[in-house]
């Protein structure tokens, strides 16, 4: 073979740094001693990528313990590579403190590195040199004869037949890269606006108004939002907390023993949502005991006969019980193990009523409360998801303090240890998305309640969330928010289902989450000339993928076999690239998955004498 084999990887943020040390973990044993050249394409800079770039406001914080976070894979990874340890955030930080690892950063960042705990929320560009650092370290561990060729830009689209090489054009590049294989690990994409958001910013536009469509909070102008006038904000997730953080503290405000002193630069924010909540807390202390034996009723073998099944799943029909069953089973594993004295009867007598009984009967609700007297100890997800279902306030002031109520409420229990059954309803939501990855597309709701129960921010930022309440900064507006565009006055007004017949007039309207990704609207182009080739789409838009290995499923279903693809935009779609140590973590075993089909191609291509390229 004249030319050495080639591999092109766009996208350099953490699910492309997981690939390629993936790649360097298993090239030993599958591609010992042999030329390999991987070019890495992306606009910013490798390893922390777009989302966790090092330019960005230092107020903006991951939502998770730097004890919580690590991108290298451990003996609870179900892969067939191996193991490379390597530290979790909190002890990167120690290392870069005491000298055992150099961190090339500006001196306040360097401060900030030095100074981390493990049960301290770094700043994401702190995260951002952790995430380059390990790119490095990745790259550092390449076998002789891989290299690295970073291209700091976008690729516009691929092309080539599928028996022969593919082609990735650059914006800028004349001349496109040659690849024998294709993984794309883009990340969270940004979106055309759907129709409502279309009619929403024409609507604005007449009459001179400001409508923030579904953006990335840190991407967006939000000096468009004026000082002292009322904003309305649609989404209480983490990216309402982002908005949050950058119209308070970033405009000068700060916080003093509790209370926010403002700068008098904000605007006001009336916040309502579906749920009319903010996500949960995360949980503020760490796990101590035995572990729930999970998975237990959604392991593999349930999710392979689900697979089988020749019929289209409905996820509330098929998969929903069996979740519920699983989330049940981790939560009451801890409280009779944990917290026997609030129980009735042995674990043992009720583990075997329990695993006997069917999904949400009425035999398993008797079972729990005879052996569970307090409701509060019983697990609800229905509840847990609809937290404001048929409550009523007579004003938006009333609302007010009953939301705080709630909020210091939820506090108090996800830093509380004697509820640590929530702790095991966490690591029991992990496991169920490591199986529900497997079954594809199983629409937004599954992924949205996730986020909600385990993704939520960082106490802190929910004490700095009452302050800005007590402040009258931020306004709840209530759960099932409406908006509506009154053409007549020229004016947004939103409402809601908790204050039923009472509206909130502003000139502002900020859509608080992320883009959907969907093929049909993204603005990637390479996606884009993906789809319009014959990649295959689901309904609600993922690019299909196998769930083996994450080669691109064409619509005739059959996957392609020199393009690959990882991430949120695809139906096997993780719960982040990466995760806290010892839960299993999807993504890397995603990552292994196709680190080693790509290498076991490529050694065949060598092999055969290059024989597959005649079609290039």
């Amino acid at each position: 073979m004249s030319e050495r084999p080639t591999l092109v990887v766009v996208g350099a943020g953490p699910r492309g740094t997981g690939l390629i040390e993936r790649i360097a973990a298993n090239a030993p044993e599958l591609y010992e001693g042999r030329q390999l050249d991987i070019h890495l394409v992306d606009p910013h800079p490798p390893g922390g990528g777009r989302i966790w770039r090092r330019e960005q406001s230092p107020l903006l914080w991951m939502n998770s313990m730097a004890e919580d976070v690590t991108m290298f894979t451990d003996d609870t990874v179900q892969q067939e590579g191996p193991v490379r340890p390597g530290p979790a955030l909190h002890a990167w930080a120690a290392d870069v403190r005491e000298g055992r690892v150099t961190v090339r950063a500006e001196p306040e960042l360097l401060a900030e590195i030095r100074a981390l705990g493990g049960q301290d929320f770094p700043s994401r560009r702190l995260q951002s040199a952790y995430l380059g650092w390990v790119y490095e370290q990745a790259v550092s561990t390449l076998p002789q004869g891989i290299t690295v060729h970073e291209h700091r830009g976008r690729a516009l689209r691929v092309t080539g037949p599928r028996g022969g090489r593919q082609r990735v054009w650059l914006q800028g590049r004349d001349e496109p890269l040659t690849a024998d294989l294709v993984v794309l690990t883009i990340g969270h994409l940004d979106a055309e606006p759907a129709p409502e958001h279309v009619e929403l910013a024409e609507f604005a536009e007449r009459h001179g108004l400001v409508h923030l469509p579904p953006d990335f909070t840190a991407d967006s102008d939000l000096s468009v939002l004026q000082a002292g006038e009322p904003v309305i904000v649609r989404g209480f997730g983490l990216a309402f907390i982002d908005l949050m953080v950058l119209l308070t503290e970033g405009r000068g405000g700060r916080y003093e023993n509790g209370a926010y002193m403002p700068s008098g630069e904000e605007p006001v924010l009336y916040v309502g949502s579906r749920r009319g909540v903010p996500y949960h807390s995360k949980i503020g202390y760490g796990w101590q005991g035995e572990r729930p034996p999970l998975p237990r009723f959604l392991g593999p073998d349930r999710t392979e006969e689900l697979l089988s099944r020749s019929e289209p799943l409905d996820f509330r029909r098929d998969v929903w019980p069996l979740v519920d069953k699983e989330l049940g089973y981790a939560h009451y594993h801890r409280l009779f193990t944990a917290h026997a004295e609030r129980t009735t009867v042995d674990w043992p007598v009720f583990e075997e009523k329990y695993a006997a009984a069917d999904p949400d009967s009425s035999e398993l609700h008797a079972l729990i409360a005879a052996a569970v007297p307090d409701p509060a100890d019983r697990l609800d997800l229905d509840a847990l998801d609809r937290p404001l279902d048929k409550v009523r306030y007579p004003s938006y002031d009333a609302l007010q303090q009953g939301l705080r109520d709630y909020i210091t409420a939820d506090l108090d229990r996800r830093h509380d240890p004697a509820h640590s059954e929530d702790l095991a309803v966490f690591l029991g939501l992990l496991t169920a998305y490591g199986q529900l990855m497997r079954l594809g597309d199983i629409g937004s709701w599954w992924h949205g309640f996730f986020s909600y129960l385990a993704s939520g921010p960082p106490g802190p930022r929910l004490h700095q969330l009452l302050a800005l309440s007590r402040a009258g900064v931020v306004r709840f507006l209530g759960a099932g928010t409406t908006v509506e565009a009154d053409e007549e006055r020229g004016i947004f007004r939103a409402g809601s289902a908790t204050v039923p017949g009472e509206w909130i007039e502003a000139r502002a309207l900020v859509e608080a989450r992320l883009p959907e990704p969907s093929l049909e609207r993204t603005r990637s182009p390479i996606l884009q000339a993906l789809y319009e080739d014959g990649a295959a789409a689901t309904a609600t838009g993922l690019l299909s993928v196998h769930p083996d290995d994450g080669r691109i499923l064409g619509r005739d279903g059959r996957p392609h076999p020199r393009r690959f693809a990882l991430g949120p935009h695809t139906t096997a779609r993780a719960s982040g690239a990466f995760t806290r140590p010892r839960t299993g973590g999807p993504a890397f075993r995603q990552n292994d998955a196709t680190a080693r089909t790509a290498l076991t191609f490529l050694r065949d291509l060598l092999c055969s004498g290059g024989s597959e390229r005649l079609s290039a």
